[in-house]
């Protein structure tokens, strides 16, 4: 395991380049993000250690960061005074362009892997925005109406993104349908608030959700509506959740009980014929001693590398095979 402390700064968000093996980026606040700064950090897997290149210092809190897929430098920040910042690695100090236009706090950003002219956020006022990194205004606005904690695109489309909110609904969009809402699928996926979501990366039609009532739920939109597997086991709302971008049936969640914890579905048994079952936790990271915010995979080298970050002001990286053993 590697480490590294984001002094005076808790970490919110934490994202793996698209480009470099060696390079990942920590959204991270000051003071819980309740009040004052934020700091962007880009970060460099050494043979010495975890190494920060450089930091970007903000006058609002961070709670995520993109990397673009159209540039290796370049990455998104979404903060916590509605505005939504770009920032290039090679250059010192300020953004490369800024947009207000939320008038809450930016609570997340997901960059499209098909279509990577276009980059998507969503606020806690309601609303998901459309940019293009050129671009001085959003090139289209969804209304939700409620608290919306995070966009999601579909990792093999250029146009169907998701997002959950505080109304304990998952919605689903397409950009080719007409204004104003483009919205093609809504289902009730928890009691309470939808904290975050994530695409399968080998299934298109396959979504994980959690939230607050601490259950991880696994959806399949071509049965709307008849949740597929339900994954118990965190003791306090769960954060982020990421599937594997090596292994169709593994996820991983972040929690406010300060554990990471891996999970299979139990898509990958052929044994395993009902939906609902076969679910189950496979290892537990606990390092953390604070709120887990934030957690992804690497896309390079070796299967089942990952990173974590929480309020505790630390930055993780660690092998998930060495808490799971062989598969």
């Amino acid at each position: 395991m590697l480490s590294f402390r984001t002094t005076g700064f808790n970490g919110y968000a934490v994202k793996y380049s698209p480009f470099f093996d060696n390079r990942i980026a920590c959204a991270a606040s000051a003071n819980f993000g309740l009040v004052g700064n934020g700091r962007l950090y880009i970060l460099a897997l050494t043979p010495q250690g975890i190494v920060c290149e450089k930091f970007f210092d903000t006058q609002d809190s961070l709670f995520d960061v993109a990397f673009s897929e159209s540039n290796a430098n370049q990455l998104a920040v979404a903060s916590g005074d509605g505005s939504i910042k770009l920032f290039d690695a090679t250059l010192n100090e300020f953004p490369i362009r800024q947009w207000r236009e939320h008038t809450r706090e930016v609570f997340s950003l997901s960059w499209n892997l098909v279509d990577k002219s276009i980059f998507a956020s969503s606020s806690w006022d309601g609303s998901v925005k459309i940019w293009n990194p050129t671009a001085p205004q959003s090139l289209r606005n969804i209304y939700i109406g409620s608290c919306t904690y995070s966009v999601q695109f579909q990792p093999s489309s250029p146009t169907v993104l998701s997002a959950v909110s505080s109304d304990g609904f998952m919605r689903v969009f397409d950009l080719r349908a007409p204004e104003p809402s483009a919205e093609i699928a809504k289902t009730r996926v928890s009691p309470g608030e939808v904290l975050t979501q994530d695409w399968n990366k080998y299934r298109p039609e396959v979504i994980a959700t959690a939230g607050v009532d601490r259950a991880i739920r696994v959806w399949d939109l071509k049965m709307p509506g008849a949740c597929q597997t339900e994954l118990v086991g965190h003791e306090y709302a769960v954060r982020r959740v990421a599937w594997s971008p090596h292994w169709q049936d593994v996820i991983l969640s972040a929690s406010y009980d300060m554990s990471v914890r891996v999970w299979t579905d139990g898509s990958a048994s052929s044994a395993v014929a009902v939906p609902g079952t076969g679910g189950r936790m496979m290892g537990v990271m606990d390092r953390h001693t604070e709120f887990v915010a934030g957690v992804d995979w690497c896309l390079f080298g070796g299967e089942g590398w990952a990173a974590s970050t929480g309020w505790d002001e630390m930055v993780w990286v660690w092998d998930v095979g060495g808490i799971i053993g062989s598969r």
